[in-house]
Formats: C-alpha cells, sequence, structure tokens
C-alpha cells in the first residue's frame, strides 16, 4: 500500500470550508468532531503545464465544494498544484497524537543530533549555513542549487554518505521522496521536515524515523495571509503556528 493511500484511510471525517493557494503555501480548512483544522502544504507548479487549456487546478473554484476524501485524492495528480492541495488536506484531517509531539524546530533537531556526523539535507532551508559549522560533512542537495548547493542528481553519490539524512516534504509533491528514501542506509537517521510534513506514525513505515513539522494554531490569521502572499517566517511571527517533532518510538 502506497503512503498516499494509507495517509487517506486514516483520515478523520470533516467538512471542507476554505482552500487557499498561495504564492508559496496552500492552505485547506477543515470542521471536525474535534474542531476546525487547518493543514499547510507547499504550492508548487509544473513547469511544463499551459495553464490556458491544462490548468494546474482543474476545479478551481468548487474546490471547497468537494468531499474531503475526493480533496485529498489529488494527491495523486499529476499536477504539482493539486498534489499540494490533496497534501494540505490530508495535514487537515489527520489524526493527530498530542503526547507524541516536542515543541522543536527541525534545526534544533539536527543540531542536537547531528552534530560531528555527516548530515545530507534535501532542500536549501534557511538554516543550512548554520547547520554547516557543526557538521563533520554536509551537503545540501537542490533542483535550483544555490552557491554551496549540490545539484539533485548528485544524490545517489551524497546521500549514502550521510549518517543523518533530512528530506523536504516538498518531495511528497514533486514525486522524488521514494526514490531518496531508497538511497539512505538502513543505520541512517532520516527526518522529513518542512510545513507540508504529514505527522503521522505510518511514515515510520516508508523510512521515516522523524517528522518534524507544523501545526496551525490560528486557521483564520494562515488563510488570510496565505490570501496575501504572506511567508512561512511571517506566519510564525503572527504565532499562526506551532513547530513540532515526533519521532519513532518516542525516543
Amino acid at each position: 500500500m502506497t503512503i498516499n493511500t494509507e495517509l487517506i484511510q486514516s483520515l478523520l471525517p470533516g467538512k471542507i470550508l476554505a482552500v487557499q493557494v498561495g504564492l508559496s503555501r496552500t492552505a485547506v480548512i477543515a470542521e471536525t468532531d474535534e474542531g476546525l483544522r487547518c493543514g499547510l502544504a507547499a504550492t508548487l507548479s509544473n513547469p511544463d503545464f499551459n495553464h490556458r487549456c491544462c490548468p494546474s487546478v482543474r476545479h478551481a473554484g468548487h474546490l471547497h465544494e468537494m468531499q474531503a476524501a475526493d480533496l485529498a485524492g489529488l494527491v495523486e495528480s499529476s499536477s504539482f498544484t493539486e498534489v499540494g492541495i490533496g497534501l494540505a488536506t490530508i495535514n487537515a484531517l489527520l489524526p493527530r497524537h498530542p503526547e507524541q509531539w516536542v515543541e522543536l524546530n527541525a534545526e534544533d533537531y539536527l543540531a542536537e543530533h547531528g552534530a560531528g556526523k555527516n548530515i545530507a539535507v534535501v532542500g536549501h532551508f534557511p538554516f543550512v549555513d548554520r547547520l554547516k559549522a557543526l557538521a563533520n560533512k554536509f551537503w545540501v542537495l537542490e533542483l535550483a542549487p544555490r552557491d554551496g548547493d549540490f545539484p539533485a542528481q548528485a544524490a545517489p553519490e551524497i546521500i549514502p554518505q550521510a549518517d543523518v539524512v533530512a528530506i523536504t516534504a516538498t518531495t511528497l509533491i514533486n514525486k522524488t521522496f521514494q526514490g531518496l528514501i531508497d538511497l539512505c542506509r538502513s543505520d541512517t537517521r532520516v527526518v522529513l521536515i518542512g510545513p507540508s510534513t504529514p505527522l503521522s506514525p505510518l511514515l515510520y513505515e516508508h523510512g521515516i524515523d522523524v517528522l518534524s513539522g507544523t501545526i496551525v494554531t490560528d486557521p483564520q490569521v494562515v488563510l488570510t495571509g496565505i490570501a496575501q502572499g504572506i511567508s512561512f517566517h511571517q506566519l510564525r511571527q503572527e504565532k499562526a503556528v506551532q513547530l513540532v517533532t515526533i519521532q519513532k518510538g518516542g525516543e
């Protein structure tokens, strides 16, 4: 069974209230028996899509009318924008396990568990320069490399050398996740990071040891902000999100 299928089957029932596809983030708000929920995911696009004749979002304007399961099912779409909508829906409706959360961001977790080790980070996060000073060897893999980064094509050479691998959850959107997991050694600590991360123990069965993601604490601030092009840093400044980490086995 695929990750997407398992995640969708685990979801709480809920009614979709709003979908917002912003500049860099997508948000989905749903009403559940446990109250209002908001899920986030990255907004990505397919460079080769002709938006006029092959729109990135087929049912734009009517997404909030869809059943939750159908909206979550967009995670299987060939459009990365729709996949982000599906993943945000999943993140809104996943069962929550607050007893397993630690209020801890990915940078602090990686600094603690990666010091003196070989670290590979998939995705150029704002903290990579700070982590570099702590590691024995340090690599950043990027589809669009910046100075000092390695191209994504170097993953087969680099990832098997890493003791700790941090993978951006946007790989679930652009369909590169499984290929990266397959490159990790069996003794490597694998961390899935970023606001798109599904905080579900189901991912432990798919090669992930640690999940470092986001809980939305103020859905209305998030929805309004995303409609106006807000960045994730700004969402943190607004105190609309909480960064949490959970580990396999609760270690």
